[in-house]
Protein backbone atom coordinates (compact mmCIF):
# COMPACT_ATOMS: atom_id res chain seq x y z
CA UNK A 1 0.00 0.00 0.00
CA UNK A 2 1.35 2.67 -1.04
CA UNK A 3 1.88 6.64 1.41
CA UNK A 4 -1.37 7.77 -0.65
CA UNK A 5 -2.90 4.83 -0.12
CA UNK A 6 -2.67 4.33 3.42
CA UNK A 7 -3.75 8.16 4.06
CA UNK A 8 -6.81 7.88 1.96
CA UNK A 9 -7.89 4.86 3.94
CA UNK A 10 -6.73 6.71 7.12
CA UNK A 11 -8.98 9.46 6.37
CA UNK A 12 -11.88 7.06 5.53
CA UNK A 13 -11.50 5.34 8.53
CA UNK A 14 -11.60 9.09 10.76
CA UNK A 15 -14.74 10.41 9.29
CA UNK A 16 -16.34 6.84 9.75
CA UNK A 17 -15.77 6.87 13.53
CA UNK A 18 -16.61 10.53 13.60
CA UNK A 19 -19.89 9.90 12.07
CA UNK A 20 -20.43 6.60 14.23
CA UNK A 21 -19.48 8.35 17.34
CA UNK A 22 -21.28 11.74 16.82
CA UNK A 23 -24.16 9.62 16.27
CA UNK A 24 -24.45 7.87 19.42
CA UNK A 25 -22.41 11.31 21.51
CA UNK A 26 -25.72 13.31 20.07
CA UNK A 27 -28.13 10.89 21.37
CA UNK A 28 -26.39 10.38 24.65
CA UNK A 29 -26.79 13.71 25.24
CA UNK A 30 -30.47 13.93 23.71
CA UNK A 31 -31.68 11.19 24.88
CA UNK A 32 -31.70 11.88 28.70
CA UNK A 33 -32.85 15.64 28.26
CA UNK A 34 -36.10 14.16 26.82
CA UNK A 35 -36.80 11.38 29.90
CA UNK A 36 -35.98 14.36 32.60
CA UNK A 37 -38.65 16.65 29.91
CA UNK A 38 -40.93 13.42 30.84
CA UNK A 39 -40.34 13.89 34.51
CA UNK A 40 -38.42 10.66 35.13
CA UNK A 41 -36.71 10.44 37.86
CA UNK A 42 -32.85 10.97 38.24
CA UNK A 43 -32.10 7.00 38.68
CA UNK A 44 -33.88 6.48 35.51
CA UNK A 45 -31.79 8.96 33.72
CA UNK A 46 -28.80 6.94 35.03
CA UNK A 47 -30.01 3.92 34.05
CA UNK A 48 -30.17 5.63 30.57
CA UNK A 49 -27.02 6.75 29.90
CA UNK A 50 -25.27 3.26 31.31
CA UNK A 51 -27.11 1.40 28.37
CA UNK A 52 -24.64 3.23 26.60
CA UNK A 53 -21.78 1.65 28.06
CA UNK A 54 -22.80 -1.84 28.55
CA UNK A 55 -24.22 -3.16 26.10
CA UNK A 56 -21.44 -2.61 24.11
CA UNK A 57 -19.32 -4.66 26.67
CA UNK A 58 -21.57 -7.44 25.49
CA UNK A 59 -20.95 -7.40 22.06
CA UNK A 60 -17.17 -6.66 21.67
CA UNK A 61 -15.92 -10.04 21.85
CA UNK A 62 -18.24 -10.32 18.94
CA UNK A 63 -17.48 -7.55 17.28
CA UNK A 64 -13.30 -8.29 17.30
CA UNK A 65 -14.19 -11.97 16.19
CA UNK A 66 -15.69 -10.83 13.28
CA UNK A 67 -13.41 -8.10 12.06
CA UNK A 68 -10.75 -10.70 12.75
CA UNK A 69 -12.76 -13.54 10.65
CA UNK A 70 -13.90 -10.72 7.47
CA UNK A 71 -12.31 -7.68 7.83
CA UNK A 72 -13.19 -4.36 7.91
CA UNK A 73 -16.77 -4.24 5.54
CA UNK A 74 -19.20 -6.76 7.08
CA UNK A 75 -18.77 -5.85 10.68
CA UNK A 76 -18.59 -1.90 9.63
CA UNK A 77 -21.78 -2.44 8.12
CA UNK A 78 -23.17 -4.08 11.40
CA UNK A 79 -21.68 -0.98 13.40
CA UNK A 80 -23.47 0.90 10.99
CA UNK A 81 -26.98 -0.73 11.18
CA UNK A 82 -27.09 -1.02 14.71
CA UNK A 83 -26.15 2.88 15.10
CA UNK A 84 -28.85 3.89 12.24
CA UNK A 85 -31.39 1.25 14.10
CA UNK A 86 -30.52 3.42 17.37
CA UNK A 87 -31.50 7.11 16.11
CA UNK A 88 -34.44 5.77 14.06
CA UNK A 89 -35.65 4.53 17.54
CA UNK A 90 -34.90 7.89 19.32
CA UNK A 91 -36.88 9.34 16.55
CA UNK A 92 -39.52 6.41 17.30
CA UNK A 93 -39.41 7.56 20.69
CA UNK A 94 -40.92 10.91 20.07
CA UNK A 95 -44.12 10.07 18.19
CA UNK A 96 -45.26 7.22 21.10
CA UNK A 97 -46.99 8.54 24.24
CA UNK A 98 -47.04 5.39 26.42
CA UNK A 99 -43.36 3.50 26.70
CA UNK A 100 -41.63 6.11 25.72
CA UNK A 101 -38.52 5.62 28.25
CA UNK A 102 -38.77 2.24 26.87
CA UNK A 103 -37.90 2.79 23.57
CA UNK A 104 -35.54 5.71 24.48
CA UNK A 105 -33.43 2.96 26.16
CA UNK A 106 -33.41 0.56 23.18
CA UNK A 107 -32.03 3.42 21.29
CA UNK A 108 -29.36 3.88 24.08
CA UNK A 109 -28.65 0.12 23.92
CA UNK A 110 -28.27 0.23 19.88
CA UNK A 111 -26.32 3.60 19.41
CA UNK A 112 -23.52 2.40 22.13
CA UNK A 113 -23.13 -0.90 20.85
CA UNK A 114 -23.07 0.16 16.98
CA UNK A 115 -20.66 3.06 17.78
CA UNK A 116 -18.60 0.46 19.59
CA UNK A 117 -18.09 -1.91 17.31
CA UNK A 118 -16.98 0.23 14.59
CA UNK A 119 -14.62 1.63 17.01
CA UNK A 120 -13.60 -2.31 17.25
CA UNK A 121 -13.60 -2.64 13.67
CA UNK A 122 -11.58 1.15 12.69
CA UNK A 123 -9.46 0.64 15.11
CA UNK A 124 -8.51 -2.99 13.87
CA UNK A 125 -8.36 -2.05 10.20
CA UNK A 126 -6.24 1.31 11.18
CA UNK A 127 -3.65 -1.00 13.06
CA UNK A 128 -2.93 -3.04 9.60
CA UNK A 129 -2.95 -0.39 7.79
CA UNK A 130 0.26 0.44 9.28
CA UNK A 131 3.67 -0.60 7.83
CA UNK A 132 5.85 -0.60 11.20
CA UNK A 133 6.23 0.68 14.92
CA UNK A 134 6.37 4.30 13.53
CA UNK A 135 3.65 3.98 11.64
CA UNK A 136 0.66 2.60 14.23
CA UNK A 137 2.26 5.49 16.60
CA UNK A 138 1.12 8.02 13.54
CA UNK A 139 -1.93 6.18 12.61
CA UNK A 140 -3.65 6.05 16.05
CA UNK A 141 -2.26 9.44 17.04
CA UNK A 142 -4.74 10.77 13.84
CA UNK A 143 -7.62 8.32 15.27
CA UNK A 144 -7.62 9.46 18.20
CA UNK A 145 -8.62 13.03 17.55
CA UNK A 146 -11.75 11.17 15.99
CA UNK A 147 -13.43 10.89 19.92
CA UNK A 148 -12.63 14.61 20.45
CA UNK A 149 -14.18 15.82 16.94
CA UNK A 150 -17.48 13.48 17.64
CA UNK A 151 -17.77 14.62 21.14
CA UNK A 152 -18.07 18.11 19.83
CA UNK A 153 -19.87 17.54 16.71
CA UNK A 154 -22.80 15.42 18.21
CA UNK A 155 -23.91 17.17 21.06
CA UNK A 156 -24.30 20.75 18.96
CA UNK A 157 -25.70 19.53 16.21
CA UNK A 158 -28.23 17.42 18.71
CA UNK A 159 -28.46 20.77 21.00
CA UNK A 160 -29.02 23.23 18.38
CA UNK A 161 -31.71 21.26 16.79
CA UNK A 162 -33.36 20.89 19.52
CA UNK A 163 -33.77 24.70 20.53
CA UNK A 164 -34.94 25.53 16.98
CA UNK A 165 -36.43 22.32 15.82
CA UNK A 166 -37.46 20.18 18.64
CA UNK A 167 -36.14 16.63 19.43
CA UNK A 168 -37.66 14.89 16.21
CA UNK A 169 -35.48 17.15 14.02
CA UNK A 170 -32.23 16.14 16.12
CA UNK A 171 -32.48 12.76 16.12
CA UNK A 172 -33.33 12.53 12.67
CA UNK A 173 -30.34 14.44 11.64
CA UNK A 174 -27.69 12.41 13.68
CA UNK A 175 -29.47 8.93 12.39
CA UNK A 176 -28.32 10.57 8.73
CA UNK A 177 -24.31 10.76 10.13
CA UNK A 178 -23.96 6.69 10.09
CA UNK A 179 -25.25 7.02 6.12
CA UNK A 180 -22.01 9.29 5.88
CA UNK A 181 -20.21 6.21 7.41
CA UNK A 182 -21.31 4.36 4.66
CA UNK A 183 -20.21 6.47 2.15
CA UNK A 184 -17.02 6.63 3.21
CA UNK A 185 -16.79 3.10 3.98
CA UNK A 186 -16.57 1.57 0.61
CA UNK A 187 -13.17 3.86 0.21
CA UNK A 188 -11.29 1.68 2.36
CA UNK A 189 -9.77 -1.35 0.41
CA UNK A 190 -11.25 -4.53 0.77
CA UNK A 191 -8.89 -6.66 3.25
CA UNK A 192 -7.96 -10.78 2.03
CA UNK A 193 -8.37 -12.32 4.93
CA UNK A 194 -6.81 -15.26 5.26
CA UNK A 195 -8.64 -18.71 6.63
CA UNK A 196 -8.72 -19.34 10.29
CA UNK A 197 -7.61 -22.85 11.30
CA UNK A 198 -10.94 -24.50 13.21
CA UNK A 199 -8.58 -24.85 16.26
CA UNK A 200 -7.92 -21.19 16.25
CA UNK A 201 -11.43 -20.69 16.45
CA UNK A 202 -12.55 -22.86 19.04
CA UNK A 203 -9.62 -21.58 21.36
CA UNK A 204 -10.71 -18.87 24.36
CA UNK A 205 -10.62 -15.12 23.53
CA UNK A 206 -9.31 -14.97 27.59
CA UNK A 207 -5.91 -17.13 26.33
CA UNK A 208 -4.73 -13.45 25.01
CA UNK A 209 -4.03 -12.72 28.32
CA UNK A 210 -1.52 -15.20 28.81
CA UNK A 211 0.38 -12.91 25.19
CA UNK A 212 3.75 -11.29 27.20
CA UNK A 213 2.45 -7.89 28.52
CA UNK A 214 -0.67 -8.03 27.51
CA UNK A 215 -2.09 -8.18 31.20
CA UNK A 216 0.08 -4.87 31.82
CA UNK A 217 -1.22 -3.61 29.26
CA UNK A 218 -4.90 -3.96 30.28
CA UNK A 219 -3.91 -3.11 33.86
CA UNK A 220 -1.99 0.48 32.60
CA UNK A 221 -4.70 1.04 30.15
CA UNK A 222 -7.31 0.89 33.05
CA UNK A 223 -5.49 3.04 35.86
CA UNK A 224 -4.95 5.87 32.88
CA UNK A 225 -8.23 5.57 31.52
CA UNK A 226 -9.64 5.85 35.34
CA UNK A 227 -7.41 8.91 35.89
CA UNK A 228 -9.12 10.35 32.93
CA UNK A 229 -12.75 9.66 34.11
CA UNK A 230 -11.42 10.62 38.03
CA UNK A 231 -10.16 14.23 36.72
CA UNK A 232 -13.81 14.60 34.91
CA UNK A 233 -15.70 13.69 37.88
CA UNK A 234 -14.04 15.83 40.47
CA UNK A 235 -13.06 18.66 38.88
CA UNK A 236 -16.46 20.05 38.92
CA UNK A 237 -17.04 19.28 42.78
CA UNK A 238 -13.76 20.70 43.22
CA UNK A 239 -14.44 23.90 41.78
CA UNK A 240 -17.72 23.87 43.08
CA UNK A 241 -16.42 23.79 46.77
CA UNK A 242 -13.98 26.48 46.21
CA UNK A 243 -16.94 28.96 44.70
CA UNK A 244 -15.79 28.45 41.23
CA UNK A 245 -18.82 29.77 38.38
CA UNK A 246 -19.51 27.09 35.61
CA UNK A 247 -17.52 28.67 33.19
CA UNK A 248 -14.08 28.64 35.20
CA UNK A 249 -15.36 25.07 35.77
CA UNK A 250 -15.93 24.59 31.91
CA UNK A 251 -12.89 26.53 31.18
CA UNK A 252 -10.51 24.09 33.06
CA UNK A 253 -12.19 21.09 31.30
CA UNK A 254 -11.91 22.43 28.24
CA UNK A 255 -8.44 23.02 28.49
CA UNK A 256 -7.83 19.64 29.76
CA UNK A 257 -9.28 18.47 25.95
CA UNK A 258 -7.77 20.88 23.87
CA UNK A 259 -4.40 19.79 25.42
CA UNK A 260 -5.25 16.45 24.48
CA UNK A 261 -6.19 17.12 20.87
CA UNK A 262 -2.87 19.08 20.87
CA UNK A 263 -0.81 16.15 21.57
CA UNK A 264 -2.21 14.18 19.56
CA UNK A 265 -1.92 16.10 16.45
CA UNK A 266 1.82 16.43 17.46
CA UNK A 267 2.65 13.07 17.70
CA UNK A 268 2.56 11.78 14.44
CA UNK A 269 5.76 14.23 13.80
CA UNK A 270 7.95 12.89 16.34
CA UNK A 271 6.70 9.56 16.25
CA UNK A 272 10.06 8.02 15.30
CA UNK A 273 11.87 9.43 18.61
CA UNK A 274 8.93 7.69 20.85
CA UNK A 275 9.30 4.61 22.57
CA UNK A 276 6.00 3.03 23.82
CA UNK A 277 6.84 2.06 27.06
CA UNK A 278 8.94 5.70 28.10
CA UNK A 279 6.17 7.53 26.56
CA UNK A 280 3.28 5.43 29.30
CA UNK A 281 5.93 5.96 32.13
CA UNK A 282 6.43 9.43 31.77
CA UNK A 283 2.46 9.59 31.07
CA UNK A 284 2.06 7.61 34.11
CA UNK A 285 4.54 9.89 36.45
CA UNK A 286 3.04 13.05 34.88
CA UNK A 287 -0.46 12.12 36.05
CA UNK A 288 0.67 11.42 39.71
CA UNK A 289 2.39 14.03 40.00
CA UNK A 290 -0.21 16.77 39.25
CA UNK A 291 -3.15 14.25 41.46
CA UNK A 292 -0.69 15.47 44.09
CA UNK A 293 -0.78 18.63 43.13
CA UNK A 294 -4.45 19.68 42.51
CA UNK A 295 -6.25 19.88 45.56
CA UNK A 296 -3.85 22.44 46.29
CA UNK A 297 -4.51 24.76 43.31
CA UNK A 298 -6.97 27.20 44.84
CA UNK A 299 -7.91 29.03 41.65
CA UNK A 300 -9.18 28.29 38.50
CA UNK A 301 -6.16 29.47 36.14
CA UNK A 302 -3.82 27.17 38.46
CA UNK A 303 -6.30 24.15 37.96
CA UNK A 304 -6.37 24.98 34.20
CA UNK A 305 -2.82 24.82 34.05
CA UNK A 306 -2.49 21.15 35.64
CA UNK A 307 -5.17 19.97 33.54
CA UNK A 308 -3.58 21.20 30.61
CA UNK A 309 0.26 19.04 31.73
CA UNK A 310 -2.40 16.53 32.36
CA UNK A 311 -3.94 16.45 28.97
CA UNK A 312 -0.96 16.47 27.71
CA UNK A 313 0.15 12.88 29.40
CA UNK A 314 -3.18 11.61 29.34
CA UNK A 315 -3.21 12.66 25.47
CA UNK A 316 -0.34 10.95 24.63
CA UNK A 317 -1.76 7.54 26.09
CA UNK A 318 -3.72 5.87 23.60
CA UNK A 319 -1.32 5.86 20.71
CA UNK A 320 1.27 4.07 22.41
CA UNK A 321 -1.43 1.96 23.93
CA UNK A 322 -2.68 0.89 20.32
CA UNK A 323 0.58 0.49 19.06
CA UNK A 324 1.82 -1.68 21.82
CA UNK A 325 -1.45 -4.03 22.22
CA UNK A 326 -0.74 -4.80 17.93
CA UNK A 327 3.02 -5.69 18.57
CA UNK A 328 2.22 -7.77 21.28
CA UNK A 329 -0.90 -9.60 19.86
CA UNK A 330 -1.13 -12.29 17.09
CA UNK A 331 -1.76 -10.60 13.65
CA UNK A 332 -5.01 -13.19 13.54
CA UNK A 333 -6.71 -12.25 16.99
CA UNK A 334 -5.80 -8.32 16.96
CA UNK A 335 -9.59 -8.00 16.95
CA UNK A 336 -10.31 -9.65 19.66
CA UNK A 337 -7.55 -8.18 21.80
CA UNK A 338 -8.86 -4.84 20.97
CA UNK A 339 -12.17 -5.97 22.00
CA UNK A 340 -10.72 -7.17 25.47
CA UNK A 341 -9.15 -3.42 26.03
CA UNK A 342 -12.72 -2.19 25.23
CA UNK A 343 -14.59 -4.19 27.73
CA UNK A 344 -12.01 -3.34 30.37
CA UNK A 345 -12.31 0.60 29.29
CA UNK A 346 -16.23 0.35 28.83
CA UNK A 347 -17.01 -1.68 32.16
CA UNK A 348 -14.62 0.85 34.33
CA UNK A 349 -16.41 3.84 32.61
CA UNK A 350 -19.81 2.22 33.89
CA UNK A 351 -19.01 1.02 37.72
CA UNK A 352 -16.19 3.70 38.47
CA UNK A 353 -18.04 6.95 38.96
CA UNK A 354 -19.85 4.77 41.85
CA UNK A 355 -16.89 4.00 43.19
CA UNK A 356 -15.50 7.90 42.65
CA UNK A 357 -18.87 9.09 44.54
CA UNK A 358 -18.87 6.57 47.69
CA UNK A 359 -15.04 7.35 47.82
CA UNK A 360 -15.75 11.39 47.15
CA UNK A 361 -18.38 11.22 49.94
CA UNK A 362 -16.31 9.41 52.31
CA UNK A 363 -12.92 10.89 52.10
CA UNK A 364 -13.33 13.70 50.07
CA UNK A 365 -12.36 14.91 47.00
CA UNK A 366 -9.01 15.65 47.27
CA UNK A 367 -7.94 12.34 49.34
CA UNK A 368 -9.28 10.88 46.23
CA UNK A 369 -7.10 12.97 43.70
CA UNK A 370 -4.50 11.38 46.34
CA UNK A 371 -5.32 7.46 46.12
CA UNK A 372 -5.65 7.53 42.75
CA UNK A 373 -1.96 9.40 42.69
CA UNK A 374 -0.71 6.77 44.46
CA UNK A 375 -2.41 4.01 42.44
CA UNK A 376 -0.99 5.58 38.89
CA UNK A 377 2.38 6.06 40.49
CA UNK A 378 2.31 2.05 41.20
CA UNK A 379 1.12 1.41 37.99
CA UNK A 380 4.25 2.90 36.62
CA UNK A 381 6.51 0.07 37.52
CA UNK A 382 4.70 -3.04 35.81
CA UNK A 383 4.93 -0.05 32.50
CA UNK A 384 8.35 -0.11 32.22
CA UNK A 385 7.96 -3.61 31.00
CA UNK A 386 4.97 -3.05 28.91
CA UNK A 387 6.71 -3.67 25.31
CA UNK A 388 8.45 -7.13 26.42
CA UNK A 389 7.30 -9.65 23.89
CA UNK A 390 6.95 -7.02 20.96
CA UNK A 391 8.17 -8.55 18.10
CA UNK A 392 9.53 -6.55 14.93
CA UNK A 393 6.25 -5.39 12.76
CA UNK A 394 6.81 -6.88 9.04
CA UNK A 395 5.76 -4.62 6.29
Amino acid sequence: MTARDTTRTLVALVVGQVCLHACMAGTRMAAPLLALRDGHAAWAVGLLLGLFAVVPIALALTAGRLADRYGYHRPMWIAIALTVTGGLLAVLATVVTSGRFGVLCLAAAFAGAGANFGLITIQRTAGRSAADATELKRVFSWLGLAPALANVAGPVLAGALIDHAGFRAAFAALSVLPAIAWWWARRVPVEAVAATPSAAKARSSWELLAAPGFRRLLLVNWLLSSSWDVHSFLVPILGHERGFSASAIGLVLGVFATSVAAIRVAIPSIAHRLRESVVLVGAMLTTTAVFLVYPFAQGPWVMGVCASVLGLALGAVQPMIMATLHQITPDQRHGEAIALRSMTINLSSALMPFVFGFAGAALGASWLFWLMAGAVGAGSVPARRIGEGAGPRAP
